[in-house]
């Protein structure tokens, strides 16, 4: 399936929820927050998340700094 990943066209494969995607792409279990077509999706709501081909998926990272 083909998304816009952080503004980049990407394929991904077995990524059809948004927990699928941040599996194959080896995210951890905290510090992170996704975004659907602009919408944040909660991490419980990871698993039934669907994607879709097309989606605009936006990936977010904590960070320390002063």
């Amino acid at each position: 399936m083909r998304l816009v990943l952080n503004g980049a066209e990407r394929t991904v494969d077995g990524a059809a929820t948004v927990a699928g995607l941040a599996s194959s792409l080896g995210l951890g279990a905290s510090g992170v927050a996704v975004a659907v077509n602009g919408e944040v999706v909660a991490r419980s709501a990871w698993p039934a998340t669907s994607l879709h081909e097309g989606d605009r998926v936006e990936v977010l990272g904590a960070m320390q700094g002063g």
